[in-house]
């Protein structure tokens, strides 16, 4: 991508996401994740989206304007992106590649993450450790992040779930929150890497898919072409048996995945490339309150 296309998305994305993160997800964030019960370590004023719970009722009224309690956990809270950037994100069939639908949900978190004051990190995947983005605060880190998001050319077109979150576990030493982000396309199992990367951080899945992926249209013949394996093969999509076929290994896919997210105690959420990311993200953060 050319570096005046390559500003000019980034801008896009900033303008867009950071929106998003300062009016929407403020609150909604900071309840999902952040811990309580830590240590109080100072006050600071009160910033929109704030718990009213956090309120430092003899400082406010002290300085005649609110104040929140700020814990040890808050102010040292760091958040990790595991973003999948194998080649099968390269589809979409609804005017959005599931790429695109990616960035702008990691996106929106790194913005929610940095208006509350953590840490923002980045591990970029394929079937090996593609990038390496350390935590660190700030705007200009979080543009460098979008640009990464935006402009990465992965070195391996394939996926493997478990290599992020072993590199997770072996590489970020204390307690973090790591939103793991993938169409989660890997044949191979990933339920031990997943449970054990969960036991020392607070690890949550994002599946990104296309309404294409779950539903073979009806249309004759047509070439389907897989981007991880270079293969191709024909489909008579007008054959119902085969139409059943691939809804049945969708289903199967889901089914799996929903186990491993159970059996791993993970919260998750599944989004559709065609449609509404954020509320499919306040859904998630609902839950975890």
């Amino acid at each position: 991508m050319e570096t005046v296309e390559l500003l000019r998305r980034v801008r896009q994305i900033e303008i867009k996401t950071k929106g998003l993160s300062n009016n929407i997800f403020a609150g909604e964030y900071h309840s999902a994740f952040k811990g309580r019960g830590m240590a109080f370590s100072e006050v600071r004023e009160y910033q929109y989206g704030d718990d009213i719970r956090d309120i430092e009722w003899n400082v406010t009224a002290r300085f005649n304007r609110p104040y929140v309690k700020v814990f040890e956990e808050e102010r040292e809270l760091t958040v990790m992106l595991l973003v999948d950037v194998s080649r099968s994100l390269d589809f979409g069939s609804q005017g959005q590649y599931k790429r695109d639908m990616l960035t702008e949900i990691a996106a929106t978190l790194a913005f929610s993450a940095i208006q509350n004051n953590d840490k923002i990190g980045v591990i970029f995947f394929s079937d090996r450790i593609e990038k390496f983005v350390p935590p660190k605060k700030g705007r200009k880190h979080i543009l460098y992040i979008i640009r990464e998001l935006l402009d990465f050319k992965a070195e391996s077109r394939r996926t493997a779930l478990s290599l992020p979150l072993e590199y997770l576990t072996q590489v970020i030493k204390r307690r973090c929150t790591a939103f793991l982000l993938s169409d989660f396309l890997d044949s191979k199992d990933f339920e031990t890497a997943l449970t054990v990367a969960n036991r020392k951080h607070d690890v949550v899945a994002i599946r990104v898919y296309d309404r294409r992926i779950a539903e073979l249209p009806d249309v004759g013949l047509m070439k389907v072409y897989d981007a991880e394996t270079l293969h191709e093969q024909y489909l008579d999509t007008s054959s119902k048996e085969v139409r059943r076929a691939h809804a049945q290994w969708w289903r199967k896919q889901t089914e799996r995945l929903a186990d491993n997210f159970h059996t791993s105690n993970v919260d998750s959420v599944s989004i559709r490339t065609d449609q509404d990311y954020v509320s499919a993200l306040m859904s998630l953060f609902a839950k975890r309150r």
